[in-house]
Parts: C-alpha cells; structure tokens; sequence
C-alpha cells in the first residue's frame, strides 16, 4: 500500500508542468492568524505579503480550501466591467486606474457581483508598479477584510501589465497540506525538470 501511495505521488508530481520547473506557492494557514481585522468593525487590509518571483507559463497559486473556505475556484480574466454577477472566485482585473490599491479594486469587484462569497482577485498596484494577490472573505461585499497574500515582485511595469491577461485557471488551485508521502516523492524527483516548493518567505 505504500509503495503504492509513493508512485501514486510521484505520478502526481511529474504531472504539475512536467516539462518546465514549476514552483507551488502554497497557502495553507489562516490568512489573518496574528490580526484582529476579523473582529474589528469596517473593511481591515492586512498587508505582510510574501515577495515572490512568479513565472506565469509555469507556476502555480495553491490554497488549502479548508483554510479559505472555498469548495472549488472558478476563473475570471478582463476588465471589471465584464466580471459576471457571480459563479467565479478568482479574478484577475485587467482594469488598471491611477490610483489603484487592493481595496479600490475590491470596491470594483462588489460593484459587480452580486453572489456573497470568499475568493482571490489579483490587481495591479498603481503606488507599487506591480500586481499583488489579495483574498477576500467576500467578493461581494466591500466592507469585507483583505489580506494581501503575494507580491509578485519580477512583474513590475509594463511587463507586468503586458502579463495580465496571460494568466490562466491553470495558475490557480486547490490543495490539503502535503501529506509526508507526498513530500517524500517531491525529494526523490529534485533532480528532474519539477520542482515542488513551499511558499517562499523572502522579503525584498
């Protein structure tokens, strides 16, 4: 049975972008652990991003659907103005005003939809010049909190605009914790092409 779970694993493993190294940003604890943004009154954001390189053809957001309480990811890409009233929970806003922050494209995104829920939206930051991830305990509420959950420092300026819209549902996705088998199997394929990594912790 083990040996089974192991190539069961490992099977698994060469399967996420087995022809390019792909590196897993996952997401796996509480958003607000440490913050009292959920029992505070009003919209909170609460910053203290990871600063992550982000390689659009390859990589891959994953998020513990536990932790976030989401069941499954529906996809969005474009302009605000062409969000659906509801049925999606990622979005990546095209829409880029001056001045833009997460909690103005948040106001944006509840204009929209109409269907109360949590969910991710990535924008482009005007002040910072590049795009962030943020999570929403509502997408259809503009008081809800925020938590911005990645900086995606390689994506600034207009090649970062210009990356946009190459974002996909393959960049996004669901996962448990690894379990220790799974580990396991990520250390026996280090050499080859995949790489398997935890969220990176790297300020900068």
């Amino acid at each position: 049975m083990r040996h089974a779970l192991l190539r069961a694993a490992f099977a698994l493993l060469l399967g996420w972008h087995a022809a390019a190294a792909a590196t897993l940003f996952s997401f796996q604890t509480d958003p607000f652990a440490g913050s009292n943004a959920l029992t505070t009154p009003g919209r909170q954001i609460v910053g203290g991003e990871d600063f992550v390189t982000f390689n659009v053809a390859t990589d891959v957001f994953a998020f513990n659907p536990a932790v976030f309480g989401i069941g499954q990811l529906s996809f969005f890409n474009g302009l605000v103005e062409d969000l659906p009233a509801g049925g999606v929970n990622v979005i990546v806003l095209q829409t880029q005003p001056i001045p833009f922050a997460a909690g103005i494209a948040a106001n944006l995104i509840a204009a929209e939809i109409t269907t109360p829920g949590p969910g991710f939206f990535i924008y482009f930051n005007s002040g910072l010049d590049l795009p962030r991830l943020v999570y929403s305990t509502d997408l259809n509420d503009n008081t809800a909190d925020l938590r911005v959950l990645a900086r995606l420092t390689n994506l600034s300026g207009q090649a970062g605009r210009d990356a946009l819209p190459t974002f996909t549902a393959a960049n996004f996705a669901l996962i448990d914790e690894p379990s220790p088998l799974v580990l396991l199997a990520a250390a026996l394929v280090a050499g080859l092409p995949v790489a398997l990594r935890r969220r990176r912790r790297a300020r900068g």
